[in-house]
């Protein structure tokens, strides 16, 4: 219990706070300028040469990709060459697109535009571009809870049960977004032996190879799923957008060979080819596995000073009032506030001028009935900024406990 000398002495910090008028942003997972000028030299690496894999790249055609761009999303997914295609610059567009195939094509089987409902499974804190994704098209939500590594096996297999319009679930199976956690091999298996007709279990692996501290490893899931009979319901995605340049790199889908024809299928209708001048750029930028892994490291020496700067500040709380991960790798911190203090953080945070992630983005409809998760996505901002910021986050969780 705080006394009131110790309230008033906090709510005067706050009001400096105020006064100050500075704008400190935590919002998203945006790259720093630092990290993008480590690709600057895909702005060169052409040479006016547009000659890649034996095609002109300045040409129509290969929907899939090229082979070596299909080759470095192998790398990235760690998934076979061949059943990856490359196409745009977001995971998201493409994530986009298979849905909408799913929708108006189908898989082999009936479109689901033919079915009168359908439910995928959200694991939660989960990343709120897929939940305003599945919202937008209509896919209904389920959340499940996460349990450090992996979601719920034994809930989903009870939902699937008894609720027949479940026809998917969408992970980030590495560094989830925003708890940080990876799947455990136990969790990818039992997701592999889900033998439910039709069902989709998406992997969005956006996070596959951003380690900044030692991790533990991924397992293989396509190795994994094959294995199991169950690659038709794999569908896996990542990119190179925090790799390489946010605004333009590469987006790679990773299917079956019966879901890669299906959905080739639809795609096709919709496009003359990829483009395949900024694949060339990509796969000259990074020739070799051992390049894109130097890369990553460099990547790792700019991003992990700011996630030790969050968990030093944090640590200075007290342990009763909140909790938070301590990822090793992606771009997030999930906070825990006390239940229902979410939302006075929030707003204390606002008038002093911090912008968080909007109340309840980490789950379904927005709706986090605990009121108490908070992501705090500290990659984009200047180690001084970020201090600032996690010290008036600091002060605004102890002042909603404080006025409570």
């Amino acid at each position: 219990m705080q006394s009131n000398l110790e309230v008033s002495e906090l709510k005067k910090k706050y009001q400096t706070f105020k006064k100050s008028k500075k704008t400190l942003d935590l919002t998203r997972g945006r790259p720093a300028a630092k990290q993008l000028d480590l690709s600057n030299h895909l702005e060169t690496v052409l040479k006016r040469n547009f000659i890649q894999d034996k095609t002109d790249v300045r040409n129509y055609g290969l929907l899939e990709g090229l082979p070596s761009a299909r080759k470095l999303g192998g790398w990235i997914l760690n998934s076979d060459p061949k059943n990856i295609l490359v196409n745009g610059t977001s995971s998201l567009t493409l994530m986009g697109h298979y849905l909408h195939s799913l929708i108006f094509h189908g898989s082999g089987q009936v479109p689901w535009k033919d079915l009168k409902k359908i439910t995928f499974l959200c694991p939660v804190p989960g990343y709120d571009r897929h939940f305003a994704m599945l919202e937008k098209i209509g896919i209904k939500m389920i959340p499940v809870p996460l349990l450090g590594d992996g979601p719920d096996l034994n809930l989903i297999e009870n939902l699937l049960e008894t609720d027949e319009t479940i026809k998917g679930i969408i992970c980030v199976p590495k560094h989830s977004n925003p708890t940080g956690e990876t799947y455990s091999k136990d969790t990818i298996e039992g997701l592999a032996r889900i033998s439910k007709k039709d069902f989709k279990i998406i992997f969005d692996n956006a996070y596959a190879i951003h380690d900044f501290a030692p991790t533990k490893k991924l397992p293989n899931i396509e190795k994994i799923f094959i294995e199991n009979n169950s690659h038709d319901s794999l569908v896996m995605l990542g990119s190179t957008s925090k790799i390489s340049l946010a605004g333009s790199g590469l987006a790679f889908i990773s299917l079956s060979p019966e879901n890669m024809k299906n959905f080739i299928e639809y795609f096709s209708k919709f496009s003359l080819g990829s483009d395949k001048v900024n694949q060339a750029r990509h796969v000259r930028g990074f020739p070799s596995k051992k390049a894109l892994t130097e890369h990553m490291k460099k990547l790792a020496v700019i991003l992990k000073p700011k996630f030790d700067l969050v968990e030093e500040k944090l640590g200075f709380l007290p342990p009763e009032i909140a909790k938070w991960t301590q990822p090793k790798g992606g771009y997030f911190i999930s906070f825990d506030s006390l239940t229902g203090k979410a939302s006075k953080i929030h707003n204390l945070c606002l008038e002093a001028g911090l912008k968080l992630t909007p109340l309840g983005a980490t789950f379904p409809y927005g709706r986090d009935l605990d009121n108490k998760n908070i992501r705090i996505a500290p990659s984009q901002v200047e180690l001084k900024d970020l201090s600032e910021a996690m010290d008036l986050f600091c002060l605004c969780v102890l002042l909603a406990e404080a006025e409570s």
